[in-house]
Order: structure tokens, then C-alpha cells, then sequence
């Protein structure tokens, strides 16, 4: 389901230095959304004509209600987080392919957030049905939806600095902590799915990445946003494909980072 509404903020908070959860109030697109979905957020400075694309951190359906979790960039998203209670904003919703969680049924998860990749994290874990064990990578100490995730399986801190946690990066934790698991789930820069991908190769492990990249459009018809591939696309005819439809989540055997 995609629709372009005008949307009500529930909420707004900002959880560390620059990040910011947002609570919409949008019944059908709620209804319809799955773990590792976006959405499209339109500024009204008309200035800035491209929406900004933006992944569910958590859906509720009873409310009718959804949350995302954003990192400040810029002057877009600096707009975006002035937004208060009863405030009202133009989304398009949903966009892009989720994970699958068919493929983790009955397995042990192993769920990786790196920065603002560990938003999307929140509602996978949630939904779930695994012994989940879940990596988050952050720059420092200024962590956030650490508690959300504790509620959904054993969580394991790398901090860049050193200041919590392992030092270093996920894969790090993961070798510190020696995590292993029957399935992987991951989003975060490209640096760190890209070693992601070959450590799941190394280790035989079904991997899934979900892509980080800047987007124009959001519905696929601009080509703003493709991957290498392995296989040629049947929409552009060569080894691309693009990340806002065909996407963002990947198998990673599938992709070239």
C-alpha cells in the first residue's frame, strides 16, 4: 500500500544529541507496514522540493500509529524536527520491501544496528518469533532504543571510542562475545554491511542487509538510488537495481557493497 497523506504528530522527543523520535498518526499506512519499510517526509519550505526518506522504527497497529527515528543532516531534517504535537506533515507510505521474516521462523537471530541503522531494528525484534540477540553499534555514549530493544532479545553495545561496551565496531562485539546464530539481519553504513556480508559468507550464514542510501523520488522511477547486483534487473536491464522499490532490504548474497 502507498498514499501520499497529510499525517498528525503524536509526538516528538530527541533521545541523544541529534536524534529525534516522531510519532504520525496515519491508520491505513500503520495497517499495512512491515519491519523495514520507510517513509517519505515532505518539508513545506519549497525549497526543498525531495522528500526525505525515513525507515519505521516501530508500528502500531491498535493505535493506528507510526514511529521513526532520525538523525538531524541537515536543513530538511533540521525542519522535520521542529515539528511539535498537532503539527501536521505530508508522507508518502509504505515504501520498499521489508525483511523477510518468513526465513528467520524457528531460528536463532542475529540482529545488527549500526548509528541510525538501529532504528529499523526495533520493530524486526518485535516481531520476531526468535531467540533474538541483537548488536548495536554506536559512535559514543550518547546511545538510544537501547531499552525498546532489551524487551525484544540480549543486547550487545559497541562504541566507537570505547566508552560502553565492547571498543570498536559490531563485528567486534560479535568476536568479543562470541555471538553466532542461524541468520543475520543488518542495517547501518555501508562500511559495516559490506564486512557484515563477509563475515556471513565466511560463516555460512543467510544474511540480510538492509541498504542505506540518499533518495530522490522514493518510488523508482528516477534511478537516484540503484545497487550493483549480481543478476541483471528486469526493470533497467543491467546489474542494478534500485534500492527504494526493489529494497532496501537485500539478500546479501545479492548485492554489491
Amino acid at each position: 500500500m502507498k498514499k501520499k497523506e497529510w499525517c498528525r504528530v503524536i509526538s516528538q522527543e530527541e533521545l541523544a544529541p541529534d536524534i529525534y523520535s516522531m510519532w504520525l498518526d496515519e491508520e491505513e499506512m500503520a495497517a499495512a507496514a512491515t519491519p523495514g519499510q520507510f517513509l517519505s517526509l515532505y518539508c513545506e519550505d519549497g525549497a526543498r522540493l525531495l522528500p526525505r526518506p525515513v525507515s519505521l522504527c516501530e508500528i502500531d497497529r491498535e493505535k493506528g500509529a507510526l514511529r521513526i527515528v532520525y538523525r538531524v543532516m541537515g536543513g530538511g531534517t533540521g525542519e522535520l524536527s521542529g515539528l511539535r504535537e498537532g503539527d501536521k506533515i505530508s508522507v508518502m507510505g509504505v515504501l520498499g520491501n521489508g525483511f523477510p521474516l518468513e526465513k528467520a521462523k524457528n531460528k536463532k537471530a542475529v540482529i545488527i544496528g549500526g548509528g541510525i541503522g538501529i532504528p529499523p531494528m526495533v520493530e524486526l525484534a518485535k516481531q520476531l518469533d526468535a531467540d533474538n540477540q541483537i548488536i548495536l553499534g554506536y559512535r559514543d555514549r550518547h546511545l538510544f532504543l537501547t531499552d525498546e530493544l532489551k524487551n525484544s532479545g540480549k543486547v550487545y553495545i559497541a562504541t566507537e571510542d570505547g566508552s560502553i561496551g565492547t571498543k570498536g565496531n559490531v563485528l567486534d562485539a560479535i568476536r568479543e562475545r562470541d555471538i553466532t546464530g542461524d541468520i543475520i539481519f543488518a542495517c547501518g553504513p555501508a562500511p559495516m554491511l559490506q564486512a557484515i556480508k563477509v563475515y556471513a559468507a565466511d560463516h555460512d550464514v543467510k544474511c540480510y542487509l538492509s541498504l542505506e542510501e540518499r533518495m530522490a523520488c522514493g518510488i523508482g522511477a528516477c534511478l537516484g538510488c540503484v545497487c550493483r547486483t549480481v543478476k541483471v534487473d528486469s526493470h533497467s536491464r543491467v546489474h542494478n537495481k534500485r534500492i527504494c522499490v526493489d529494497g532496501p532490504v537485500f539478500e546479501a548474497s545479492e548485492v554489491e557493497i
